[in-house]
């Protein structure tokens, strides 16, 4: 084989990847965090088939993950620890959105075929509707996006006008309130308003306590595509419109420059490529279709949305791009 080559083998494997999301959804390494070793005790704990669950482990012991203690007993190893991590079990539960984020590479062929997500075929329905058809999914999903999932984000972007003139924050789509929380705790004299779904925001309370933020915080539990809290400083876009195809894109910065008003100021992060950068394969493409814009694209949307872009560099958070109402 080549230096250069790969091992094809390797590369094509499932079994691994299906069976350490089994091992997360069935919660074994909880189990043997408590002490519980014997495959049956295993079994009976996680609600499964004992010769199955052997067969599993014993899989995954052949490739590094767990290790064997005995006969029909099996403990923990290094890498069988990170499964502890409540990052990982959300994003590798098969029972939440882990399921989908697994199930979801099986439209890859309809995605390059198409461009378009096939979401609705593995699932019956489109990414949005199927978190609205389904509460329990929606609670995975906003976990894997808060703090259990992306622990406490970064937010310590800077703007042209100057966080002195910053007197309110519209976070957009702005989930439990995680980023926020932390805008108005780095910033004590601004003012702040959630943005999301009501059953997303109604979670943010515990957040917002907890930074000891409450008297500065408000929520509006509704979709982004309707008219934004108006007459805010600054609307941030974190982490949103890289969800949504680029007509939707500029409906959601229609609304936020509509909002905004000639001082306002529009914030997006995460969502634009810096320069003429080409984008990767993403899974969050193949969830909902949307997809990261290069610059340029996003300089043309923005401005059919009534913004120009009035600065983009790379921050602490990622590529910061800023936007003013034209």
């Amino acid at each position: 084989m080549p230096h250069d080559a790969q091992d094809l083998s390797m590369l094509t494997d499932l079994e691994t990847p299906w069976a350490i999301r089994v091992a997360a959804t069935l919660r074994l390494a909880e189990q043997m965090d408590r002490g519980i070793q014997d495959v049956g005790e295993l079994a009976d704990a996680a609600g499964c088939d004992a010769r199955a669950l052997e067969e599993l482990l014993g899989s995954l012991v052949g490739r590094g993950v767990f290790r064997r203690t005995g006969p029909g007993r099996f403990g923990l190893n290094d890498t069988a620890r990170q499964l502890l991590d409540p990052a990982a079990h959300v994003g590798l539960d098969l029972d939440g959105i882990g399921g989908r984020m697994a199930g979801v590479w099986g439209t890859l062929l309809t995605f390059v075929r198409t461009g378009m997500s096939g979401y609705h075929e593995a699932f019956g329905r489109s990414f949005w509707d199927d978190l609205d058809a389904s509460p329990g999914l929606a609670d995975s999903f906003d976990a894997l996006i808060g703090p259990v999932g992306h622990g406490r984000p970064n937010v310590e972007f800077d703007v042209t006008v100057g966080w002195d003139r910053v007197a309110t924050v519209v976070d957009v789509g702005g989930g439990t309130g995680s980023a926020l929380a932390e805008i108005l705790r780095a910033h004590p004299e601004v003012r702040g308003i959630l943005v999301d779904l009501p059953r997303t925001v109604a979670r943010s309370a515990e957040i917002f306590g907890a930074a000891g933020v409450s008297d500065r915080v408000t929520v509006s539990g509704q979709s982004f595509f309707d008219p934004l809290p108006p007459g805010a400083d600054l609307y941030l876009l974190k982490n949103v419109l890289h969800d949504w195809p680029d007509r939707e894109t500029g409906r959601i910065l229609r609304r936020c420059a509509e909002a905004a008003g000639p001082g306002g100021r529009v914030v997006t992060i995460g969502a634009v490529l810096p320069g003429e950068a080409s984008p990767a394969l993403d899974l969050v493409t193949l969830l909902t279709g949307g997809r990261a814009s290069s610059l340029p694209e996003f300089e043309k949307i923005a401005a059919e949305s009534g913004l120009a872009v009035v600065a983009a560099r790379h921050q602490p958070p990622g590529f910061v791009v800023e936007c003013a109402p034209v």
